[in-house]
């Protein structure tokens, strides 16, 4: 039995080297060629991630630091190119909440009226909104024995979008514990030519 499981073995192996054997070289040639080609263009596709990151970071630079800082040290909000583009320095928002900061600014935000910004997460997504449905779920797994993770946050662009409404009202807030911050940034909108 032992050696009729052997001799199977050894047919095997044969059968799998005479194919390889009875490929042809060009057929495997073309094999080779196309798995360099696959490397080559890896590594094509990696430079130009590279590229585009590095070009996103200088044109950031260009939009949000160097012209806005150049236009408004000539006391310019706005001007027109000849091709018609008009250059416009617009004021932009945003906010990140430290994770240390967590806890006191969803309270605040439930305190003073915004706690909808703040989104649950208990082995569900609840949205915005859905704040007391949320403490409702979590106590009820709690009161039947079950072991969540709680988690909470608010969204990066509800973030930025209530940091500009605010700012927009004239509302006070703590900016620091929404990390809130207001800078320029020149929009270009092509002219027709």
């Amino acid at each position: 039995m032992v050696d009729d499981l052997f001799q199977e073995m050894q047919q095997d192996a044969s059968d799998k080297r005479s194919g390889v054997e009875s490929t042809d070289t060009g057929r495997l040639t073309d094999v080779s060629k196309l798995a360099a080609k696959i490397i080559q263009k890896e590594s094509k596709v990696k430079t130009l991630e590279e590229e585009l990151k590095a070009t996103k970071k200088e044109l950031l630079e260009l939009t949000d630091q160097d012209l806005p800082a150049a236009m408004e040290e000539i006391n310019m909000e706005s001007f027109t190119l000849k091709d018609g583009s008009e250059v416009k320095i617009m004021p932009t928002y945003g906010g990140t909440i430290r994770a240390d900061d967590k806890p006191q600014a969803h309270t605040w935000l439930r305190d003073n009226g915004y706690g909808d910004l703040v989104k649950n997460t208990i082995s569900a997504n609840f949205g915005m909104g859905e704040d007391n449905l949320a403490k409702d779920f979590y106590q009820s797994a709690i009161d039947r024995g079950f072991q969540v993770d709680k988690k909470e946050a608010v969204h990066p662009m509800s973030l930025k979008s209530w940091v500009k409404e605010m700012t927009e009202k004239g509302s006070e807030f703590p900016s620091d514990l929404f990390g809130a911050f207001i800078g320029k940034k020149a929009k270009i909108m092509k002219g027709k030519l």
